[in-house]
């Protein structure tokens, strides 16, 4: 090689290391990501956002200093949150000893078997139902049976609440029915052995939002390549062995992404409806955590509403739904290669 050569070669390179060494035209020195850059194309979505960052400062942040009642004696008659008298983790013993607590392991009990029948059953009804819609060849009635399953997501649940009572009451058509097989005592939601309100519970839920949790699910079966289905028709595959080896595998990503949501509130099962269908009979068979939690704020539980019980019992709820959240990512990662985050 010639020295000419040789001075070029050397010139080049170190034009490069400099090159390299420069930061990127637009950003400043030390700001690795151009978030200064970045702000300046893209400050309209920012402005956009600002609100959103409002509302979730102002009713899920801020909200979250009351965690401090849980280690303290609050009660309606002493209500201040840093005033309080500090008492440590005597809330969590109280909670899980006492006769008051006793009501909490049937909480936990209701809870932990009516998020089961959700997040089984109640979770396979929508990847069940997507599937059935997806196979339905009729644009028009396809549209026509989202749409009925759709409606009764939009439906206030005061209003579906309602409508249970007047079918499983004493004279209610489906007390009725039952009563053709032999059943006769009365009112179904009064039935505490054994406890029909759980399966209640579970087919009003997904009636409710079978069709609105199937949209998501028929977004992502409807965003597979249709060759693979041609090809699979040429070799002679039935519909079931395209649904089971092509469809199913599809969205197996989009059904994990889904459950380590539902396993992540799993344990929050159960308030507004649990609340407007239960009565004093079934308080044994029908109460959830968030139910217990909201009778010791009102003081249905005791002399006076007891905050500090009532705080500790939320915490608890909350660390347990983390926990389910980040187990069943950890699970869903190791298993599956696929996670939420």
């Amino acid at each position: 090689m010639s020295n000419d050569t040789k001075a070029a070669a050397a010139a080049e390179a170190e034009g490069t290391a400099e090159a390299v060494q420069q930061p990127k035209t637009g950003q400043r020195k030390g700001d690795k990501h151009g978030w200064t850059k970045d702000f300046k194309l893209n400050w309209i979505l920012y402005v956009i956002f600002i609100p959103c960052a409002v509302y979730f400062l102002i009713f899920n942040y801020i909200p979250m200093i009351g965690v401090l009642m849980a280690f303290q004696d609050v009660d309606s008659t002493n209500i201040s949150l840093f005033g309080g008298d500090w008492i440590g983790w005597a809330n969590f013993e109280r909670l899980f000893t006492t006769s008051v607590g006793s009501n909490f392991w049937l909480a936990i009990r209701n809870t932990v078997v009516i998020s089961l029948l959700n997040i089984t059953i109640g979770f396979a009804v929508p990847i069940l139902l997507a599937i059935l819609v997806s196979e339905v060849r009729n644009k028009g009635f396809r549209r026509f049976i989202q749409t009925v399953t759709y409606m009764p997501y939009f439906v206030s649940a005061v209003v579906v609440c309602q409508i249970v009572k007047e079918l499983v009451g004493d004279e209610g058509v489906i007390t009725a029915i039952c009563g053709w097989f032999g059943y006769t005592e009365g009112n179904l939601l009064a039935q505490a052995d054994p406890p029909t309100f759980w399966l209640i519970y579970m087919f009003t839920d997904i009636w409710q939002n079978a069709g609105y949790s199937s949209i998501i699910f028929v977004a992502a079966i409807h965003a597979i390549d249709t060759s693979l289905y041609e090809a699979a028709a040429m070799d002679g595959a039935t519909r079931w062995q395209r649904t089971w080896k092509i469809t199913i595998p599809s969205i197996l990503p989009t059904i994990v992404m889904m459950f380590t949501v539902k396993m992540g509130t799993m344990i929050t099962a159960g308030f507004d409806k649990v609340v407007l269908l239960y009565n004093t009979g079934i308080f044994d068979v029908a109460d959830t955590i968030y139910s217990y939690t909201y009778r010791l704020t009102t003081g249905q539980l005791g002399a006076t509403a007891d905050f500090g019980l009532a705080a500790a019992s939320g915490l608890f709820q909350s660390v347990i739904s983390v926990a389910l959240l980040l187990s069943s990512n950890y699970l869903s990662r190791a298993l599956t290669k696929t996670s939420l985050f």
